[in-house]
Parts: C-alpha cells; sequence; structure tokens
C-alpha cells in the first residue's frame, strides 16, 4: 500500500538548512488504521506532505498503492490527490458558503459528477458519520468535531483507498477526538482502506494498528498498538526515542 525508502528532504531557512527527513524507510502492505509519531520538529508532517505529493522529496522513493509518486509533475499529483487518496488536516477547510452535503460533494463536482448523484454519495456519507440531520447546514452552525466530520466525509468521497490525517483532532475536545479516533478505526476496518494519521499523542496512536516513531527526521522504531492502552504506547514510545 505505501512505501518509503531512503526519503530525505531539506528545506532552506535564510541562509541555514534544515534536514526535515533524513533517510526515512516504512512500509504499510496491509489495509488498516496506522499512526505516524513524533515531537515537533521530527518530520511527520513533512513525511505526510510527501505522501499527499503536496511536495516532493530531495531523494529516495515513495510508492503507494502501486504508483511511485515522487516523479509526479505537478498535473499528475492533481489527479492522485482527486483519485488515489483522502487528505484531513486539523484545520476543516471548509467552504462556509456552502452546506454540508456540497462541502462533500466539492471534489466530485470538481471532477464533473453528477450533483444529484453526488448529493445521494454524499447524504450516505453524512448519515454514517452521524450528519444525516446536519446535511444543509452551514460550516458556522456546526461544531468543531460536527465540521471535522464533514471534512472526512469528504476525503472519503471517491472511495480512496489511502486516507491520510494530519492532526486531525488538535482543535477538538478530549471525547470528540476520542470519538473520531474510534471512527477512523471502524471506517479502516469496513472499508478496507489504509489511515494514515499523524499524531503526538499516545491516547491516539493507541487507537491504531502500528505506530511509526520519528524522531530527528528518522523512523526510530515501530509499536505495535493493537493490544496496548495510551499509557503502554507512551512507555515503548519514550523506549525508542532514548534509545535512539
Amino acid at each position: 500500500m505505501i512505501q518509503c525508502v531512503d526519503v530525505c528532504k531539506c528545506y532552506r531557512l535564510g541562509a541555514r538548512s534544515v534536514e526535515a527527513l533524513r533517510g526515512v524507510d516504512l512500509a504499510i502492505t496491509e489495509p488498516g488504521f496506522y499512526a505516524i509519531m513524533g515531537q515537533s520538529g521530527s518530520g511527520k508532517s513533512t513525511l505526510l506532505h510527501l505522501l499527499a505529493s503536496l511536495d516532493r522529496p530531495d531523494s529516495g522513493t515513495i510508492r503507494v498503492c502501486g504508483r511511485d509518486i515522487h516523479t509526479l509533475d505537478e498535473r499528475s499529483a492533481t489527479q492522485y490527490r482527486r483519485t488515489d487518496i483522502g487528505i484531513v488536516f486539523q484545520a476543516y477547510n471548509l467552504i462556509p458558503t456552502m452546506t454540508a452535503w456540497e462541502n462533500v460533494a466539492l471534489p466530485g463536482l470538481l471532477a464533473g459528477k453528477s450533483p444529484s448523484a453526488l448529493r445521494t454519495d454524499a447524504s450516505e456519507l453524512l448519515d454514517r458519520l452521524g450528519l444525516g440531520e446536519r446535511m444543509d447546514h452551514r460550516p458556522e452552525a456546526m461544531s468543531g468535531g460536527e465540521q471535522q466530520r464533514v471534512a472526512i466525509a469528504r476525503a472519503l468521497l471517491q472511495a480512496p483507498p489511502v486516507l491520510l490525517a494530519d492532526e486531525p483532532t488538535g482543535n477538538l475536545d478530549s471525547a470528540t477526538s476520542e470519538r473520531l479516533w474510534s471512527l477512523f478505526a471502524e471506517l479502516a476496518g469496513e472499508r478496507e482502506i489504509t489511515i494514515v494519521m499523524v499524531t503526538h499523542e499516545p491516547v491516539a496512536a493507541a487507537h491504531c494498528r502500528r505506530v511509526f516513531v520519528l524522531q530527528d527526521g528518522r523512523v526510530c522504531g515501530t509499536i505495535d498498538a493493537e493490544e496496548l492502552d495510551a499509557g503502554g504506547v507512551a512507555t515503548r514510545y519514550q523506549q525508542l526515542v532514548g534509545a535512539a
């Protein structure tokens, strides 16, 4: 599903060069809910942006669903983001003048699909996410958790095999966050898709099947989290970063 081999990425900050990723190796071979975990500056969001083809690595290879995405030109990268993956950011990025179903349907409308068919698809997704009665509401009339679920529905509209989530619960309270993490785990199982979430929280990572731990731009180890609670994930995380 996802493979990274010796991926490197540097950025320029004035006269200074910053190594965000320093030879990342990572492999996900089966559908499920996975996490990329690390502290601020570890490179986790940079890696997710490369997986989304929002940026390109300086070196190394990235393969997603059989495609070498590190070589895509801008047109091909745009098509890849429309059809092969879904993306959920911490900011909901909803259009304030559009209703919930219109926001969900937007990727399909841009692809030229029938509005009537899209309304049906969007309605089914929103209902599955507990927002059936909010379908005709605009973002300002919804809570943060509801807006994030609209963003998740939008990312799932094209039935992508891979869903990428960058700190998706960063703006939400703990109860709403818990519901969304459980929802990701359920969706990964029901739809047999691969969900990769960037997080720095052990309580979030504990909902995942496996956790890839980043430190200083490298994967320093993995955590099999299925049998662990948040405390267990936190302990194993500290062991990995301490030994790196």
